[in-house]
């Protein structure tokens, strides 16, 4: 299950993210998946649970995934078309003469945070998206 060494890297990223930037709480981490890049979203949701609660920056943190639809570029004709649909063989001239161009990606898109203020008394403070952490890059360990 390599879901678990993702999970301790996403963490350990916006960890340090949020403690650059002096936040006391993560609300909520929006990971964009590739469809083929064999990370199974409940897995992943599952260990981030897990984790989670053991960090007091991420305690009560929501993961939201979202899946990057899978796409095949054909080299012979210049056309893309849907990977896990079709496959490595082009449905537009039938070549194996082809690549996947997105589909296998990791990112952190983004990341929400708590910001206590002065209306925080007067009625609570709803969590901000970090501008700083939008579109950050994850690498797998």
């Amino acid at each position: 299950m390599h879901e678990l060494g993702i999970v301790f890297h996403i963490a350990k990223q916006v960890e340090e993210v949020a403690v650059e930037h002096h936040i006391s709480r993560v609300t909520r981490v929006t990971l964009e998946i590739g469809e083929v890049s064999t990370v199974v979203p409940e897995y992943l949701e599952d260990c981030w649970k897990w984790n989670a609660s053991k960090s007091d920056i991420l305690r009560d943190c929501r993961l939201e995934v979202e899946m990057i639809p899978a796409v095949t570029f054909c080299e012979d004709c210049q056309q893309t078309y849907p990977t896990v649909e079709h496959g490595k063989t082009c449905p537009y001239c039938g070549s194996e003469h082809t690549y996947l161009v997105q589909g296998n990606e990791q990112y952190i898109k983004e990341i929400e945070v708590y910001e206590p203020d002065e209306d925080e008394a007067a009625g609570g403070s709803e969590p901000h998206p970090s501008p700083e952490a939008q579109g950050m890059d994850m690498v797998e360990p």
